[in-house]
């Protein structure tokens, strides 16, 4: 009888009829044991993303992918993932803080602050892409202000 490696309950075919972890042929036929089919299975314990791809996807919605990224276990170990995380979650706080000085200019200007409100978006937009584009060609790059912060907080 062959053992689940996911839960250890007998499983007979080719998935546990426990957990649905699938099972090897070898491991199904021949009635071994749950750490022979671990150690013939490769890649059953893969991290998930590369630490590029994690550090690209920290930029992606700003707050609440730093947020994440700081919170899942294999990625807020990893300097880099953890750099990029806090720099996205500091950029994006500067960012509404900028957005809101902005507003406060265009009520005081009778609305002439609106005119720089589609350079600005842009502006941020632009730095969005360069930021996910080099994370993910794994350089990193340290904007003035929040950067060497999130150096610190890495």
């Amino acid at each position: 009888m062959a053992f689940c490696p996911n839960c250890g309950s007998q499983a007979t075919g080719a998935f546990c009829a426990n957990c649905g972890t699938p099972l090897s042929e070898a491991a199904a036929s021949s009635g071994s044991t749950g750490a022979s089919y671990t150690a013939t299975t490769p890649g059953i314990q893969a991290s998930g993303l590369s630490t590029n791809t994690a550090g690209a996807l920290c930029y992606l919605l700003g707050l609440i992918t730093g947020i994440i990224f700081l919170l899942i276990a294999p990625y807020n170990q990893n300097k880099t993932v953890r750099f990029h995380a806090f720099q996205a979650i500091f950029a994006h706080l500067g960012i509404i803080a900028l957005a809101f000085v902005l507003t406060i200019l265009s009520v005081l200007t009778h609305g002439l602050g609106f005119l720089l409100f589609p350079l600005f978006w842009c502006a941020v937009f632009v730095l969005w892409l360069y930021m996910m584009y080099t994370a993910y060609n794994n350089r990193t790059v340290k904007l003035p202000v929040v950067g060497d912060l999130a150096a610190k907080q890495a």
